[in-house]
């Protein structure tokens, strides 16, 4: 059984940054590595293991890298690691970084004896094709070629940007399994020296799991991301044949122009309605789960415990497209077609004799119009930047519940307003209805409505009530009797779905 390392910890390593660029410039102004420091080894001359040096150096260990042509990587790596060849590297430290592919794993089996009884760190990712085709992960591939070494996987999931930058602003965790509670110890106390969390992820059977991690593209953007994509073609579309070819077809009139900007424009504040109110629909049909089952012990279906997962994702692409709209929208003015019939307008208001154009209830009603879209805009601004991490960890429960969910659904009533605002009276006008197509902003007002709707009947004291009991341990066909504390105050900080 291998001996853990003593790593020392220097004060505020969490927060001081690198050495400096100077480090990994080789200068050679920099002090040395006290000759007491802990010593690392890794076993490569790659970019990652240039990164990895630089971090280790700079909190306050002694590293020598091994490398098959010392000479020539020297001026890479930091003045105080020490480059040599890989069989000099590996004499003196206990705990030793492999820094190198899967594929070139064997031509390290010539160091077996020197490596007997020492800490193997495998940081090596495989590509999604490698992960397909080996059924054993790269660590523990790397434990049967070395089978008298405790090997750890760690590390792999820590980019070499983030490794030379310092962890402050990226994620901390790194993941770290082995089969030797002892190795996984000193392995943990390492990275807490460099900066960084270590998370405990069992035996090395977990390595599998652990290099996957990488190989992940935004999985849980994946469903959000072609529903905002499904919303957007089919509202584009449906403002295309509106807009754009009904004209076209009765009227003879091309305004193919407005399909970059105009159309773009319409759709955006559609789908960022609809996305809004997709956000708070799931929590709305789980609480009616549970008012008809009676309990809350009963899992919700796939789909919606699926939904519920997603909201914060699909609440950040409604911020995305609402913004996109407000973008679009100061853009309009800018046009040349807009200018072009403004001055027709003009003209025309003379010819006729117009004295203006002045209507006050336009006037109001475009007002009021924007002043709600800038407030809805307004409110998702916080909602998103409560759901940064660096934001959301500040907040205790009840600050972020009240964010979230309170704020969350005034802005889907400050949005439902502004479109009730900009339809108006259209909805009633048979001109609108192109093709017999309604407009678009009454189709986007079914889901919200419905949400507020359901959202308002809930806040009655009898499902109320009911609803509080539940979601405090109280089911419909228990025999334990169950009354509600007799603060109210106290029931509405009970944590809602």
């Amino acid at each position: 059984m291998c001996q853990p390392v003593v790593v020392t910890k220097l004060s505020g390593e969490m927060d001081k940054p690198l050495i400096s660029r100077r480090l990994v410039d080789s200068d050679s102004s920099l002090a040395e590595v006290p000759s007491e420091a802990p010593k690392v080894g890794i076993l490569g001359s790659g970019d990652f293991a240039r990164s990895l040096a630089t971090r280790l150096v700079g909190s306050g260990l002694s590293v020598v890298v091994g490398s098959r042509h010392p000479k020539r990587m020297v001026g890479l790596f930091p003045s105080a690691a020490k480059v040599t060849f890989q069989a000099e590297a590996v004499g003196s430290p206990e705990v030793i970084f492999v820094a190198v592919f899967r594929e070139h794993y064997s031509s390290l089996c010539s160091l077996s004896d020197q490596l007997a009884g020492k800490i193997l760190v495998d940081v090596s990712n495989p590509t999604e094709q490698e992960h397909l085709q080996h059924r054993e992960s790269n660590a523990e591939y790397l434990a049967s070629l070395f089978p008298t070494c405790a090997v750890v996987k760690a590390f792999n999931v820590i980019s070499a940007w983030t490794l030379q930058a310092g962890p402050r602003d990226g994620n901390r965790q790194v993941p770290i399994c082995s089969d030797l509670p002892e190795a996984k110890r000193t392995v943990s106390e390492l990275a807490h020296a460099m900066g960084f969390t270590p998370v405990d992820m069992g035996s090395l059977a977990s390595a599998r799991e652990i290099e996957a991690m990488p190989l992940r593209l935004l999985p849980g953007w994946k469903v959000p991301t072609i529903l905002a994509l499904g919303l957007f073609i089919f509202f584009y579309t449906y403002n295309f044949i509106r807009d754009v070819l009904q004209p076209y077809v009765q009227e003879n009139r091309n305004e193919f122009y407005k399909l970059p900007l105009s159309v773009v424009n319409t759709t955006l504040p559609c789908v960022a309605y609809v996305l809004l109110s997709l956000v708070y629909l799931p929590g709305v049909l789980a609480a009616a789960l549970q008012l008809w089952r009676g309990t809350k012990y009963r899992r919700f279906p796939d789909w919606l415990d699926h939904w519920l997962q997603h909201r914060k994702q699909i609440g950040l692409l409604s911020f995305f497209c609402a913004a996109l709209h407000a973008v679009y929208s100061v853009c309009l003015p800018v046009r040349i077609s807009y200018r072009y019939n403004l001055v027709n307008l003009a003209v025309k208001q003379v010819l006729t004799n117009k004295s203006h154009l002045w209507v006050e209830e336009n006037v109001w009603r475009m007002e009021i119009y924007l002043s709600l879209g800038v407030l809805a805009l307004g409110v998702l601004s916080l909602l998103a930047v409560t759901s940064l991490p660096s934001i959301a960890n500040s907040l205790n429960w009840r600050e972020f519940n009240f964010v979230q969910s309170t704020l969350g659904f005034v802005a889907l009533v400050l949005s439902t307003l502004h479109t009730l605002t900009y339809g108006w009276t259209r909805a009633f006008e048979e001109s609108r209805y192109k093709f017999y197509l309604p407009p678009t902003f009454t189709l986007t007002l079914l889901v919200p409505c419905v949400v507020i709707l359901v959202k308002g009947l809930f806040l009655l004291p009898c499902l109320r009530h009911r609803l509080s009991k539940i979601r405090r341990g109280w089911e419909k066909d228990s025999a334990v009797k169950f009354t509600l504390p007799m603060d109210h105050a106290l029931a509405q900080k009970t944590s809602h779905v």
